[in-house]
Formats: C-alpha cells, sequence, structure tokens
C-alpha cells in the first residue's frame, strides 16, 4: 500500500484539465492557481471478538499482524479496552480495492476471530479548500499519526449532522466549524489529542457522514476533548447520532 503521489506537488489547475464533473480534492492557492489532488486516502477500522480463537487474544493479534505484513498492508491493531477479547484493526489504502484483495484474506486466514459489524466503520480523507499542502494533509498526516508509537491511545466513532446544517448559510458554516476546529487546534498543540477525520457519506451502513479518530499518548485528554466539544454550537445543535465508541491501544503498525 504504497502512496506515490505523497511527498508531490499536486495536480495543477490547468486550463484544458478541468472535467465536467469536478470531484477532485482542493487545497490553498498556490501562485494564483488551487492545489488539485484525485487521490485520497481510505481507512477502515474493523473490531474482532478473539474468543475462539486459538491461543486466544495474544496469538490472534500475533497472527494477524504477520498476515497483514504479508500482505504490505498499513494497519494498526489495537487492544480493546471495553472487551477483553476485543481487537480493533484499523487498515489505510489510496486503493479501496485493497480491503477486498488484502485486507480480507489476511483476516479470512485467521480462525476463530468474530466480526463486531456494529463497529465497522469506513471512510476517505477529504479536503477543506484551506490546506497549504494538500497532499500531506490527505496522504502523510494520517498515516504519521496512527503509525506514531508516542500515540498509543485512539478512540474512533462515526457522527451524522441533522439537515439543518446542511440549509445554513456558508459563512454561518465556516464560524461553527471554527469554533470546532479552534478546541481540536489547541489540544494538538498541548499534544494532547491529535485527529484523523474521514468522510463517510454512501459508505458507511447506518449513513453516518463522518468518521474521527482521536489518537494521543494518555487516554484522559481524548474523553476530555470529547467532552469539550460537547458544548460547541456544531454538536448541541447540528449532532443527530454519535457513536458507538471504539477505545483501544495500539499493540501493532505496519507501514505497508
Amino acid at each position: 500500500m504504497s502512496h506515490p503521489h505523497a511527498g508531490k506537488a499536486p495536480v495543477p489547475h490547468g486550463s484544458g484539465s478541468e472535467p465536467s464533473m469536478d470531484i477532485r480534492e482542493r487545497g490553498a492557492e498556490r501562485d494564483g492557481q488551487p492545489q488539485l489532488m484525485d487521490t485520497r486516502l481510505f481507512m477502515q477500522l474493523l473490531v474482532l471478538r478473539a474468543s475462539g480463537a486459538p491461543g486466544g487474544t495474544a496469538e490472534a493479534i500475533a497472527g494477524l499482524g504477520a498476515a497483514l505484513a504479508r500482505e504490505k498492508v498499513g494497519a494498526v491493531i489495537y487492544e480493546d479496552v471495553n472487551d477483553p477479547f476485543g481487537i480493533g484493526l484499523l487498515t489505510f489504502s489510496e486503493d479501496p480495492a485493497d480491503f477486498v484483495t488484502r485486507v480480507r484474506p489476511a483476516i479470512a486466514a485467521r480462525a476463530g476471530l468474530e466480526l463486531r459489524s456494529d463497529f465497522t466503520m469506513f471512510g476517505r480523507t477529504y479536503s477543506s479548500g484551506y490546506e497549504t499542502d494538500l497532499g500531506f494533509w490527505l496522504l502523510d498526516r494520517p498515516r504519521q499519526t496512527v503509525l506514531n508509537e508516542a500515540w498509543p491511545w485512539a478512540i474512533w466513532y462515526p457522527l451524522r449532522r441533522n439537515g439543518a446544517f446542511a440549509r445554513l448559510e456558508p459563512r454561518e458554516q465556516g464560524g461553527i466549524l471554527r469554533e470546532h476546529g479552534t478546541i481540536g487546534k489547541s489540544y494538538a498543540g498541548a499534544d494532547l489529542a491529535h485527529d484523523v477525520r474521514l468522510a463517510c457519506h454512501g459508505l458507511d451502513a447506518k449513513d453516518n457522514e463522518f468518521v474521527i479518530g482521536l489518537i494521543g499518548k494518555s487516554l484522559h485528554p481524548l474523553s476530555h476533548v470529547v467532552q469539550a466539544m460537547r458544548s460547541t454550537r456544531q454538536t448541541s445543535e447540528f449532532i443527530d447520532q454519535m457513536g458507538p465508541f471504539f477505545v483501544g491501544r495500539a499493540v501493532f503498525r505496519n507501514a505497508g
């Protein structure tokens, strides 16, 4: 699961290159031209139960990690804090086919693992249009965040906003999102919590819109940032559904 576009300049906005329906990601302008990319990172969280696995949870983690390494799958395996037999498997790739051709066989080869499908999360990185380095934001930053050995703790959850938010004027939406973003940046600046934000429109079985990963060196600050966000206008007025919440500690990492 290499990422050939990472570190390269995004495709410039050429006069004859625009498709009739433009679905590319956009970043801030460079030399008067917007950064444009049609590459993004897909990430999936599967929660598995190893109660029937030969050798128990530890052996299941070791075997699953070895299978993922053989398949060259970018992955993080978490021990589930809320289930002594639980395993969280985060995988990532720029090619969504890899989740079928590489991730699926790696899991299928492990006997005794039961999928807890109600916790499955799947999304893609996206841009807001203001990113100064679009390639880093879409491809490198999420990988570096989840693979950082100094940040073993994670909380992952999906969410869905209600239709009222979509009907707001763009300027009002921007103010609401900035309030949220300011809180997140303050936690990241203090090295308390770092986020991964994914869009999952049409990709989620329960019609959620976003998947959020909170990553850090300690668990309490991750819970604290969720608590702090509750008083924002976005959460208090416009979030219809949050969760389920997966809480885990990383015990295996593979860059792919």
